[in-house]
């Protein structure tokens, strides 16, 4: 698989002259522990706990040498959260670094002191668990992926990618947080773009199947996939349903891209997890997390697969592989 991308190789080559003595001059006096709490399995979580690892490295933190991470994972059992946070509580870690909202909530609930670095939250403010984003208050930090402000621009990247487009099925978990907000813009900009939509709900890996097949009965000509935890987990298995219905499908986020689907448009989910690391690194040298303001997204990808592309039969218009932030060929 062969990735094309803008600026980065260039940027990469000149630091990696700089790296070694960055590096060395940036070592922490001691070292430390700290917790990352999923409620996803590991396997799918892996390029977000790599970026998230790239960018403790690239603040002087090493696994094995100064730092020890105690990961934990509910498997996509939301009700393991609470004791698997309790767990880490128990272990004194310095920080918990939680990979989303129901993370989030279950670690707020078993403590009020022990710091917890958000790696990405839709809103907030909204789910209560901070004051302001800039001045949280509490022992709540991190990053917010505006994931909610997404889902129009999505469904009209597909409008002009599919040829006479009129019916979109939307696929997705309504339950997870964001998407009733998303769903409500989607809604709204249909009816400007004389879209007609087909809500299909996924509340666990059993309905992936189904709910892909009932959009190819509903003669959809697009697919827009919501964010869902058990799809997310279940990527390979969701970019191969997408295939077989011969669908063009667009998603949240690259990592379903990467796995074989057609297309994405988001936040860069793995510059979230990199910046993360710098909240971790601040705490531990002495920052109040509730001083800490919370960071908006600075970067934005839309990545095309054109093996996602030939596997259904179609052509990407050239103007949008012009638009590309990457294309995998």
């Amino acid at each position: 698989m062969t990735i094309v991308r803008r600026r980065e190789f260039l940027v990469f080559l000149g630091s990696l002259a700089c790296w070694p003595f960055e590096a060395r001059s940036q070592q922490p006096a001691h070292s430390i522990s700290i917790g990352f709490l999923s409620v996803n399995f590991r396997a799918p979580m892996k390029p977000r706990i790599d970026a998230f690892n790239q960018g403790l490295r690239e603040l002087g933190y090493v696994e094995g040498r100064n730092l020890s991470v105690e990961y934990r994972f509910a498997e996509n059992k939301p009700d393991q959260l609470r004791a698997l946070a309790t767990e880490l509580v128990r272990l004194r870690v310095a920080v918990i670094v939680t990979e989303g909202v129901t993370a989030t909530r279950a670690a707020k609930d078993v403590t009020a002191t022990l710091p917890i670095v958000m790696a990405q939250d839709p809103d907030p403010v909204g789910t209560g668990f901070v004051a302001s984003l800039a001045r949280p208050g509490g022992n709540i930090t991190g990053l917010s992926n505006l994931r909610t402000d997404l889902g129009v621009k999505r469904l009209e990247i597909l409008k002009d990618t599919v040829s006479g487009l009129t019916r979109v099925a939307i696929i997705g978990t309504s339950t997870t947080p964001g998407n009733a907000q998303t769903l409500d813009d989607i809604k709204q900009a249909a009816k400007t773009l004389q879209i007609d939509l087909q809500i299909l709900e996924v509340a666990g890996a059993q309905d992936i199947d189904p709910a892909f097949q009932a959009a190819s009965s509903g003669r959809a000509g697009a697919i827009l996939v919501l964010a869902s935890p058990y799809l997310l987990s279940n990527r390979t298995r969701v970019a191969d349903a997408a295939e077989k219905s011969r669908i063009p499908t667009m998603y949240y986020a690259s990592d379903y891209v990467r796995d074989g689907g057609l297309m994405s448009y988001g936040v860069s989910t793995t510059d979230l997890f990199r910046r993360a690391a710098a909240y971790v690194d601040k705490i531990v040298k002495g920052a109040a997390p509730g001083e800490l303001p919370i960071e908006q997204p600075t970067k934005f990808e839309f990545v095309i697969n054109l093996k996602g592309a030939k596997a259904i039969g179609f052509t990407i218009p050239p103007t949008l592989l012009a638009r590309a932030d990457e294309v995998i060929e």
